[in-house]
C-alpha cells in the first residue's frame, strides 16, 4: 500500500510516548511532517479518529490543530510508522464519507430558549440546544460551520421534521440515550489512569500502560489553572445540575452566592460531571464546543459534550488523575 506523500514543512507537536506505572507524566517526543488533505480526505480521517477515541476536535475537514495530534497519536500508540504519512488502510476503514440525517420531531423538543442570565436560568428545569444548527452539530460532532456548509439553502431557522440533512458518517452522540444519575464503578477499569497534558490541551486515558484514547480539552486558565498534581476521580454523574458561584469560579472560594443552574446541553458543564478530590475541581462537558482548546474554563478540564460522553465510558470512579 502506498502512503500518501506529499508533506508540508515539519510542524512540532508533542505526543505521548508512554505511561509510567508510576505518576510521572510520560513523555513528549519528536516532531513530525505532515500532509495537506484536500477537504474529503481530511474529514474521512476525522471521522475515522474519532471513531477510534483518538478525537480531532470537531469535525471541519480542515487540517487543524487538534486534528493533527490524534493522528499521530493513534499512529504511535498502534506501533505504525512515526511520520504524518496515511496509507490506504485508514482511509478504507470509512468508505462512506457523508451520511443523511432526517429531522425528527423529537428533535424539536430538545430546542428551546435559554435565557443569557443565570437567576433566569436557575429558575428553569433543561437547558435545551438553541437551535437545530447546534444539535445537528453536536449530534455528528462538528462545527456548525461545516455542516451550512455541506448543506448550502437551508433555511436553518425553519426546518420541518422529514427535512433531510447531509452530515460527517461519525458514530452520533445521542443525547436522548443519556439518563440523569451517577455512574457507579467500572471494575474493568479501575487501574486506568488519566493524563491531563495543560501545555498540548489533551487528556489521556491509559490502559496497562497502553494509549486508548485521546481528547482536547480545556484546562483551566492563568487565573485559575487546572491544578497540577496528582488526583482520584471521586464520583461521576450525568446531566449535572451545577453550582454556579462566581467565588468558586473566579478565585476558588465557596461563596453563599450562586444559582443551582439545571441540566441540560447548554448548562455550563455540558453532559457530564467527574469530580475530583479537589474542592470545585472536575473533568466535564461544555455547552459551546467550539472554545476547546482556546478560551479559558474556571480551572477544570473542559471537553466537547461529545467527548465527555466517551470519556466516561473509558474511565472509571477512582481512576487516578494526573495534571501536569
Amino acid at each position: 500500500m502506498k502512503p500518501f506523500v506529499v508533506m508540508l514543512p515539519f510542524v512540532t507537536i508533542s505526543i505521548v510516548a508512554f505511561a509510567q506505572e508510576s505518576t510521572t507524566p510520560p513523555p513528549r517526543v519528536y516532531p513530525v511532517a505532515l500532509p495537506n488533505y484536500d477537504e474529503e480526505t481530511a474529514t474521512r480521517l476525522q471521522i475515522f479518529l474519532d471513531n477510534s477515541d483518538f478525537a480531532p476536535g470537531k469535525i471541519d475537514g480542515r487540517m487543524g490543530e487538534f486534528f493533527r495530534k490524534a493522528l499521530i497519536s493513534y499512529k504511535h500508540a498502534h506501533a505504525m510508522p512515526k511520520t504524518g504519512a496515511v496509507d490506504s488502510w485508514l482511509l478504507d476503514q470509512v468508505p462512506v464519507t457523508y451520511a443523511t440525517y432526517t429531522v425528527r420531531e423529537e428533535d424539536l423538543k430538545s430546542i428551546g430558549n435559554v435565557p443569557s442570565g443565570h437567576a433566569e436560568q436557575a429558575k428553569l428545569k433543561w437547558l435545551p440546544y438553541t437551535s437545530l444548527i447546534e444539535f445537528v452539530a453536536e449530534r455528528y460532532h462538528s462545527a456548525e460551520s461545516y455542516i451550512q456548509k455541506l448543506n448550502p439553502g437551508k433555511n436553518w431557522e425553519h426546518l420541518q421534521p422529514g427535512e433531510q440533512l447531509k452530515v460527517p458518517n461519525v458514530l452520533p452522540f445521542e443525547i436522548e440515550k443519556f439518563t440523569e444519575g451517577k455512574i457507579p464503578e467500572n471494575p474493568a477499569f479501575v487501574t486506568r489512569k488519566i493524563f491531563v497534558d495543560t501545555k498540548e490541551h489533551l487528556l489521556e486515558v491509559f490502559g496497562n500502560d497502553q494509549l486508548v484514547g485521546v481528547f482536547p480539552i480545556t484546562p483551566g486558565s492563568k487565573t485559575l489553572p487546572a491544578p497540577v498534581g496528582t488526583w482520584k476521580i471521586l464520583g461521576a454523574t450525568i446531566w449535572p445540575w451545577f453550582r454556579y458561584d462566581e467565588g468558586m469560579l473566579n478565585y476558588g472560594v465557596r461563596t453563599e452566592n450562586y444559582y443551582n443552574l439545571p441540566p441540560g446541553p447548554n448548562n455550563l458543564v455540558g453532559v457530564l460531571w467527574m469530580g475530583l478530590n479537589k474542592p470545585g475541581i472536575g473533568i466535564h462537558g461544555t455547552n459551546n464546543p467550539e472554545t476547546i482548546g482556546r478560551a479559558a474554563s474556571h480551572g477544570c478540564i473542559r471537553l466537547a459534550n461529545w467527548d465527555a460522553a466517551r470519556v466516561k465510558d473509558l474511565v472509571s470512579v477512582g481512576n487516578t488523575v494526573i495534571i501536569f
